[in-house]
């Protein structure tokens, strides 16, 4: 009895956590949005959104740029994941390393450093002028947008490609060719078909981060798109524009039915298949030695790209000078001497994400326990509620922060509630914890509930159990969720750019931002964005180091005496 009385309370009180810092602001930016200034209800305000041309002209291009993000995006990824999993040629595991590694960088860390690579006078515009006398817009406008975000989030589309192409039945394919289908028409009708159930993953989740990105459009100059035109209403005119949570509406509306679409996209169709891929020890295929340079040439071209941005922010991060030439002019450890002075904001991070990751796995192995082992009425809207932040856009969350807080007073400070330090760290909690709670909810169901029913048969408290049975065997669930929400959230900017006051209390993402914004800071700004880069990629590598070690299998040894 007082254990169901625990677990009800505990889920009581998760169930407050999320309706406070998730339900309410969401519905604080829906009810401003429908406000006059009068205070009444009313529908005008959208009516006025829709009336403008700016308005109109943003939520345009942020349709444009989120879609031909996604097809750029996938002319990245298609060719890496079916070269790399059809054909049998040297390179494929490092290439496929290769290009998960923009993931550990957000858009806006490397647009700066693109810009000076990849724009008007950039490096290579500068090299393509002088050898043939003519220069691509690569990062013109919209372009540039549209390349940043590609560059960066094309590897959700690869990871979720690769995937289901190793699960396609090869036999298929196999059936396909003896019929005749070769080349364009064995991979369009049969392999594309067959992986759209990754691919259409992968792609929704780049729409949905590229509508819903701040950063880089801000860092670009681009200004007549959604998000930037919402963070620049509240920020400029104030929290009381009813304008910038029409946008924020609007962002949510979107990034709710986009997410909607993807799933029912794929209902009706049947992608089963009666064997896994890799069945039947199906061979690679060989390339013709002509298709082989010309996969070499289209892989490489692709992962200088992709790569290119990590080139670009080293290079900013040590150059004095770098304008009008293809490299900086000279180098130096000046930046990171400047950035070492500054170290508070590195601090900052470091708090921040170790709090918000340990409570992202507290939260999420709770949520996880309640769903899968009680029978409680609404175990499953405890559930939806935890998952639906992945939908919700981190701006306007940020909004909702700022609105829901702004009137709140601090009891031992004249500081806004909305700008104390524990709300940054709140709102990554939130931002992080569906990343968690799946990866939670994937090691529990995978342990059997014997185990746990023995525990208490010979006598063993809940508590016990916890410790002694389900934390160990739930180990590499428990590290994968909390590496995911850390390193995800030390380069969050969406989310957190509306919640700082004083630069003390600034994180990472926020000093990027702002040493980025003239050109004497881009070089200590690019010196933040590495160390950024080092942190999520030594904290991936540590997570991945200690879980082989743990759960490396070992040859079993059997001692008989004779």
């Amino acid at each position: 009895m007082f254990k169901n009385f625990f677990l009800g309370l505990t889920a009581i009180i998760i169930g407050l956590f999320l309706i406070i810092f998730l339900i309410i602001p969401i519905i604080q930016v829906l009810y401003v949005s429908f406000l006059d200034p009068s205070g009444n209800l009313t529908v005008s305000n959208f009516y006025d959104f829709f009336k403008s041309q700016l308005f109109r002209e943003s939520l345009y291009n942020s349709f444009y740029v989120a879609i031909m993000s996604v097809l750029l995006s996938s002319i990245f990824a298609i060719p890496l994941a079916y070269f790399t999993t059809r054909f049998n040629f040297k390179g494929s595991v490092i290439i496929q390393v290769l290009g998960f590694i923009p993931l550990i960088m957000p858009p806006f860390v490397g647009a700066i450093a693109m810009k000076l690579l990849f724009g008007n006078n950039g490096s290579i515009n500068l090299i393509l002028n002088d050898w043939f006398g003519f220069k691509i817009p690569f990062m013109e406008g919209l372009n540039g947008v549209i390349f940043v975000e590609s560059v960066h989030y094309f590897p959700f589309i690869l990871v979720n490609l690769i995937s289901s192409l190793n699960n396609i039945d090869r036999s298929m394919e196999e059936s396909a060719q003896n019929l005749g289908s070769r080349g364009l028409r064995l991979f369009r009708r049969i392999i594309l078909p067959l992986s759209m159930p990754g691919y259409i993953a992968g792609a929704s989740l780049v729409f949905l981060k590229v509508f819903d990105d701040l950063g880089t459009p801000l860092l670009l100059n681009v200004n007549n798109m959604l998000a930037p035109q919402a963070y620049l209403r509240i920020s400029t005119i104030g929290i009381n524009d009813p304008m910038g949570y029409v946008i924020c509406v609007i962002l949510l509306a979107v990034s709710i039915l986009s997410v909607w679409i993807a799933k029912i996209s794929l209902g009706g169709k049947d992608y089963s298949m009666l064997q896994k891929g890799g069945a039947g020890g199906i061979l690679k295929r060989d390339f013709l030695p002509y298709q082989k340079k010309l996969a070499y040439f289209v892989i490489f071209l692709i992962l200088f790209l992709v790569l290119s941005p990590h080139i670009a922010l080293t290079l900013l991060s040590f150059g004095t000078i770098w304008s009008f030439s293809p490299l900086p002019d000279d180098y130096t450890f000046g930046h990171y001497k400047t950035i070492f002075q500054n170290s508070f904001y590195i601090k900052n991070t470091l708090i921040y994400c170790l709090i918000a990751a340990f409570l992202d796995i507290v939260l999420a192995f709770l949520i996880s326990y309640i769903v899968l082992r009680t029978k409680f009425k609404g175990r499953q809207l405890l559930d939806y509620i935890a998952m639906s932040s992945v939908a919700v856009p981190g701006l306007v969350l940020g909004v909702g922060y700022l609105k829901t807080f702004y009137s709140v007073q601090l009891p031992w400070s004249d500081k806004s509630l909305a700008f104390w330090w524990v709300m940054i760290v709140i709102v990554l909690t939130i931002r992080r914890l569906p990343y968690a709670l799946r990866a939670c909810s994937a090691a529990l169901m995978q342990i059997s509930k014997s185990l746990e029913e023995s525990a208490e048969s010979l006598g063993a408290k809940k508590i016990t159990i916890f410790r002694k049975i389900l934390i160990p065997l739930m180990t590499g669930g428990l590290l994968t969720g909390f590496i995911t929400s850390f390193s995800t959230a030390t380069v969050e900017l969406s989310a957190t750019i509306m919640l700082v006051s004083q630069q003390s209390d600034a994180p990472l993402a926020y000093a990027i931002y702002s040493y980025m914004q003239t050109p004497a800071g881009r070089g200590p700004g690019a010196s933040f964005g590495v160390i950024g880069v080092i942190i999520v990629a030594l904290a991936t590598f540590a997570t991945q180091f200690i879980i082989e070690k743990k759960f490396k299998q070992k040859k079993p040894q059997t001692n008989i005496n004779l």
